[in-house]
């Protein structure tokens, strides 16, 4: 790896805002005890307080419980039923959720299980509130550690690897840097082992054929996992803005090799997870709805401020929590297109009150801001 690429790669995850890094069980497992590479993983901590220490957010996707909890039940190594990884898995998972907050809680980290299915990641509703839950998770100065809930999803509803769910959190959180800790450290142009003179590839900015087909076959067939999961990885990250690193991680200490330059091969992202998520809102074809407001409220809207309950005059159309809506001056003119926080029912009722109001108007305590500025665009 060249010293100008390990030097841009370092310094894409030191400046990085929110980072997800996911762990597989090959590093998180000792094979020959079936018991958490204690050791390891607390260098892996100590590396995360320090991310945090300097004003880092860090969530984790980590596998381990399936293996963990196999050897704790007597199953016997080799291809486990779908019956069994469940009941292997429901073992595990309360043994490495004590293992992530023994080691974190020593750095006076708070740690947060999080369990999600396919469907938490790809039906919308369950998708806006597993990304609430993380935002709030990480505005409270908790680490959320997450893994596919193993115990409840079957072969048709589950992801399988933890490449992708990795890549869908990073996603829904707006990560801007995913980290893969692997047994290998990064892409090739063939597969080293097999061929000599396969060329490690320090950085990746178009996932081309050519890419897809180092990576052992397109990237569309993950089935088996392997280096053909983490290039689709890659692609889910990269277009939502976030750079991804394929490294090595049974060193200790990962992060930190990360920094100083380690060798590993970078997806580069083309813009931030900010600008993909306003693109996305401002190509939005067909808005499910029209807020109306009155001048103070379009005035704050073009100085950059979200749009609160209190400057709504009119509430048109029917639509959901988390759906697109335009937003119109008093000419009827669109000035803005955001996601409604509120669903059109509540959104009426909202209508034209103080955010404080809110609470007792609707039963419950939702956010002050009717669209976020972060999930809004002026047209």
């Amino acid at each position: 790896m060249s010293a100008p690429a390990a030097a841009r790669g370092g310094a894409r995850l030191a400046r990085a805002k929110r980072v997800v890094v996911k762990i597989g069980s090959a590093l998180l497992v000792e094979k020959s005890t079936g018991r958490v590479n204690r050791a390891w993983l607390e260098t892996l901590a100590a590396d995360v307080a320090a991310m945090r220490a300097r004003g880092q957010e860090v969530v984790i996707v980590s596998s381990g419980a399936i293996a963990l909890g196999r050897r704790q039940l007597g199953l016997a190594p080799g291809k486990l039923k779908l019956e069994e990884s469940q009941a292997a898995a429901a073992v595990g998972q309360i043994r490495l959720a004590h293992a992530w907050k023994e080691v974190l809680e020593q750095h006076d980290c708070a740690v947060a299980q999080v369990l999600l299915t396919l469907g938490d990641t790809e039906e919308r509703r369950r998708y806006l509130n597993a990304r609430s839950t993380l935002n709030t998770l990480l505005k409270l100065g908790a680490v959320p550690v997450i893994n596919e809930n193993d115990t409840v999803a079957t072969a048709e509803i589950r992801y399988g690897d933890n490449d992708r769910l990795a890549a869908r959190v990073a996603q829904m959180a707006s990560a801007d840097c995913l980290v893969l800790l692997s047994d290998v450290d990064g892409l090739y142009t063939a597969d080293p082992v097999r061929d000599a003179l396969a060329k490690f590839i320090p950085e990746v900015t178009a996932i081309t054929p050519e890419i897809e087909a180092m990576a052992g076959g397109s990237a569309s067939d993950v089935g088996s996992g392997g280096m053909a999961t983490k290039v689709l990885a890659g692609r889910i990250a990269v277009a939502a803005g976030c750079n991804m690193c394929i490294t090595i991680g049974r060193e200790q200490h990962p992060l930190q090799r990360i920094e100083a330059g380690g060798r590993c091969t970078w997806f580069v992202a083309k813009a931030s997870p900010k600008t993909v998520r306003k693109q996305w809102i401002a190509g939005l074809l067909q808005p499910a709805g029209v807020l109306h407001v009155d001048a103070g409220a379009a005035k704050a809207l073009r100085g950059g401020k979200s749009l609160l309950p209190a400057g709504v005059t009119q509430v048109e159309g029917r639509f959901d929590r988390g759906d697109a809506v335009s937003v119109r001056d008093a000419d009827g003119a669109e000035i803005a297109r955001g996601l409604s926080a509120y669903s059109s029912e509540d959104a009426r009722r909202a209508s034209g009150r103080r955010s404080q109001e809110l609470e007792a108007i609707l039963g419950y305590r939702g956010r002050d801001e009717l669209i976020h500025r972060d999930d809004l665009v002026l047209t």
